[in-house]
């Protein structure tokens, strides 16, 4: 049998043999696996997340890896896994990017998908032995020049299945947070909110009407609103990072590219409905200035939360228009009939106070070569420390104590240098 590794023409062949009988094909580019990824992902029997989207992907691949075929042929490796009968079970794209001399792959997005977990056609296509799945990606790594694979985000169980990539994974250095909806908008704000919080948002919103007029909640039903909360979205995160002196990963225009055409229709950029990415605000009616924003990546039964902002006017920040934003949000969710709701990785307090479900993560690493795995053992040391100091209160405020030092070094050289010049 054989591994496929198709370029931009789908010509080429390397010799392999297959592994738990599943025949392995690697692809270039996203042109020519296209049409098998949409027919997996629309099939109600695959189990994936929404960045495994085909569109998700796609619009991070054009904004990020480069839109002409040769940089995609230099960097993108989606891995396809078939059965005897060539049916597809299997579906991983990679990103490799030489690190130090080791050629590194990482799911594509890594920094801005909450979950990493390969497509699955269907639960019985996930229950395959774990060494399997290792093995044959061993192999597909020796004959595809990757080093080392590094996976993070890997949700151990997803809608209740086993991911086999996370048998033997490290624990990542943070979960995921969500909860199941249903059945109705009502009964799933009586459960997620105590009455004590819905009353004090009715209050907060009040507040703010008094202050600024009518307020609505609203979805970006088109392009223009697309780009009108995006640009709320990026001048708010661009204010908070600044006050609390640290860089600001939404400043790299890549990202802002990626993340506006998500919005979009991929087959039509004027049209929203169907996109891999929802973009919502909490708006003033009469003048249309934006309270808060909240985008997530979204499949037809699960929205997960991508990034959130509000306004840093302290006369707005009084009446929490991200709470209220998300009251209405998990609202509106319930409603349009999604059955999850996720706030993606990391711990904060407001996730906490609403989620119902923990999503265990694991890190997962597969080194192909000795130099693969010589890269690989500071690395996961490291995601194993910074694990360990996120759950010590004590190491967790003095990581933040020096943290705080080296920002302000940072701005004290900044400034000594502006007043040299």
């Amino acid at each position: 049998m054989a591994v496929l590794v198709h370029d931009l023409t789908g010509a080429g062949m390397i010799q392999e043999r297959v592994r738990g009988q599943l025949v392995p094909e690697v692809f270039r580019d996203l042109a020519s696996v296209e049409a098998l990824w949409r027919s997996v992902e629309s099939d109600p029997a695959a189990l994936s997340t929404p960045y495994q989207r085909f569109d998700w992907v796609s619009a991070f691949v054009s904004a990020k890896l480069g839109c002409t075929p040769a940089e995609q042929d230099a960097s993108l490796r989606v891995i396809v896994l078939r059965d005897p009968g060539g049916r597809p079970r299997v579906i991983l794209p990679l990103q490799v990017a030489r690190e130090r001399g080791v050629r590194v792959a990482r799911v594509i997005g890594c920094k801005h998908a909450n979950y990493h977990m390969p497509m699955f056609a269907s639960r019985e296509a996930a229950a395959m032995r774990a060494e399997d799945l290792v093995g044959l990606l061993r192999q597909i790594g020796h004959e595809a020049g990757i080093d080392v694979y590094l996976l993070g985000h890997q949700p151990r169980f997803w809608d209740g299945a086993a991911n086999p990539l996370t048998l033997h994974a490290a624990p990542a250095v943070s979960d995921a947070y969500g909860l199941i909806l249903g059945p109705d908008p009502e009964t799933t704000a009586k459960r997620v909110f105590s009455a004590d919080a819905r009353k004090k948002m009715r209050s907060k919103e009040r507040k703010l009407i008094e202050a600024f007029g009518p307020v609505e909640y609203r979805v970006a039903a088109n392009a223009e609103e697309v780009r009108a909360y995006l640009a709320a979205f990026f001048t708010q995160k661009a204010a908070r990072f600044a006050a609390m002196g640290i860089a600001n990963p939404y400043a790299d225009e890549g990202i802002r590219r990626f993340i506006a055409t998500g919005a979009c229709r991929q087959d039509d950029p004027d049209e929203v409905q169907g996109a891999a990415i929802e973009v919502s605000a909490l708006v003033a009616c009469n003048d249309g200035r934006v309270f808060a924003t909240f985008a997530g990546a979204v499949s037809d039964a699960r929205y997960s939360g991508m990034m959130t902002s509000f306004d840093q006017d302290p006369i707005v920040g009084r009446s929490s228009p991200g709470d209220i934003l998300l009251q209405h949000l998990i609202r509106d969710q319930t409603e349009r009939g999604r059955r999850s709701f996720d706030l993606g990785v990391g711990e904060a307090r407001y996730k906490a106070n609403i989620c119902d479900e923990t999503i265990q993560l694991g890190e997962v690493t597969i080194a192909v070569t000795l130099r693969g795995h010589l890269f690989a053992v500071p690395a996961m040391a490291a995601t194993r420390l910074k694990r360990r100091i996120k759950r010590s209160e004590r190491l967790a405020r003095w990581a933040k104590a020096v943290q705080k030092a080296i920002r302000r070094s940072a701005r004290h050289g900044r400034s000594a240098g502006e007043a040299q010049t």
